[in-house]
């Protein structure tokens, strides 16, 4: 298959300091990818290196030809200021930023489009809310909106089910086969290992750099999990192990 995104001896920091080493590797067009790992091990990093946050610190990424704003990303929540006055509708509406400008009107097209997509998450009634009222799976409801509506081939999702409920993970996680089904290419950083094992078919075991790329059965076992633990330990000694990694044991 044709590789939408191509990693080529890539690096990832911060003030000069390696986060994501040396990484080398392609992503499918439309491929359903989970990027798991330890903490610490450089998940966000390399999503904001997709999306052109960071700049590689050495190496490259190839987009197959697509500028960065051609990249839906989900961010963590805790990258949100939720203090911030603004209404879900508003928020919401960011999405279209794309084909509107930052300070273009919103037409009955627009508008339309912002209300089927907070339809889509379940929000409707939420539209004049503060975004500091919502909870934290609503929160996640409303960014899940704001992907659908910029409608691009590839999707980045920061820790999206992260402290949010088992309804609300499995409403989500609807939309994102939908996405895979339409042929988008989706990355999510993960922690839970059951969902990566059981809605995942690809996954990339990171810890800095790359410990095992591919299919997911091949690449979540108890030797790769350990690995990619004591590597990141090597790094930070108070970096914990991937979450739910031990009680598969006797299952791996």
């Amino acid at each position: 298959m044709t590789a939408q995104l191509t990693f080529r001896d890539l690096t990832l920091g911060y003030d000069r300091h390696p986060a994501v080493h040396h990484l080398s590797g392609a992503i499918a067009s439309g491929a359903l990818l989970a990027l798991v790992g330890p903490n610490g091990a450089g998940k966000s990093t390399l999503l904001r290196g997709i999306v052109g946050i960071l700049k590689p610190l050495g190496g490259a990424i190839d987009r197959a030809g697509l500028g960065v704003r051609d990249i839906a990303y989900l961010p963590q929540t805790a990258d949100i200021d939720r203090t911030f006055p603004i209404s879900v509708f508003d928020f919401t509406a960011t999405g279209l930023w794309r084909t509107t400008g930052l300070f273009g009107g919103l037409g009955k097209a627009h508008t339309k489009r912002i209300t089927q997509a907070l339809g889509a998450v379940g929000l409707n009634g939420f539209e004049n809310r503060g975004i500091g009222t919502l909870s934290g799976g609503q929160m996640q409801r409303m960014l899940f909106a704001r992907v659908l509506l910029q409608d691009t081939r590839v999707i980045v999702l920061d820790e999206p089910f992260n402290a949010i409920d088992a309804k609300t993970t499995a409403d989500l996680m609807l939309l994102i086969q939908r996405w895979h089904h339409e042929g988008r290419t989706v990355v999510a950083a993960l922690h839970d290992m059951d969902l990566v094992r059981t809605q995942f078919p690809q996954t990339l075991l990171l810890a800095r750099g790359a410990v095992a790329w591919g299919r997911t059965v091949d690449v979540l076992t108890l030797d790769n999990l350990g690995i990619a633990r004591k590597m990141c330990e090597a790094f930070d000694d108070g970096a914990s192990p991937c979450a739910a990694d031990v009680p598969h044991t006797r299952a791996a």
